[in-house]
């Protein structure tokens, strides 16, 4: 595995800078990407791109977020250590690894069996503690809900409402909406009828897509 170097916590310093002059100001955030070497969690042939504002590939025809759009995604999550977190789409897992570092108790979900494997162990060796899961975004993990916070890093044609119920009262889901678009939603939930929530909507955004229902099973679970 490539290290982080002097040179790459150089580039993550460069790149907290971009990410303030672009309008991150929650310092737990920026903390947590200045921590976290978004170098590991690329191929090494991208090494020296991983600290451009870039969306860049990585296995199975998926990407991961520039850093600009993890950071704002973290801060609208507005979520505090010890809060119980959903992430749905695992990916590279360099997202997972952002609310690790911010102190959050991490379930990830990633439906792509080879992201899984090569995510889950990345994480375990660079020693950010999620618990893992191979399965379907869309049934979230209800036998671990209630969750405080949802994180959703893949585009969604409408906000899948089976996760919707594993929040709790009070909680935020962050979410981008719509089809080759998306629009950034935070979402409140307000009380436990299926209409019981409040939504803010933060500007247009491009993510690969919320992909279909499967049947996972209780596989890696």
């Amino acid at each position: 595995m490539v290290k982080d170097s002097f040179k790459h916590q150089g580039w993550r310093s460069q790149m907290i800078q971009m990410l303030r002059d672009k309008g991150i100001d929650d310092e737990d955030v920026l903390s947590a990407m200045r921590s976290v070497p978004r170098h590991l969690f690329l191929e090494t042939m991208l090494d020296y791109m991983a600290y451009e504002d870039k969306a860049l590939p990585i296995k199975c025809g998926q990407t991961i977020s520039q850093p600009s759009t993890v950071a704002f995604q973290s801060q609208l999550l507005d979520a505090k250590p010890e809060m119980k977190v959903l992430e749905v789409g695992t990916g590279s897992g360099y997202q997972t690894a952002v609310l690790c570092a911010m102190g959050m108790k991490v379930f990830t979900v990633e439906r792509q069996k080879e992201l899984f494997d090569i995510a889950k162990e990345r994480l375990m060796e660079l020693n950010y503690y999620a618990k893992c899961f191979l399965g379907d975004g869309y049934a979230g993990l209800p036998e671990y809900a209630p969750f405080d916070r949802v994180i959703i890093t893949c585009g969604a044609r409408e906000i899948p409402m089976d996760v919707m119920s594993q929040l709790k009262v009070g909680g935020v889901m962050v979410i981008p909406v719509g089809g080759k678009s998306q629009e950034m939603l935070r979402v409140v939930k307000t009380g436990e009828g299926p209409e019981d929530f409040l939504k803010q909507t933060f500007g247009d955004f491009k993510f690969v897509p919320m992909l279909e229902k499967l049947d996972y099973g209780k596989v890696n679970r």
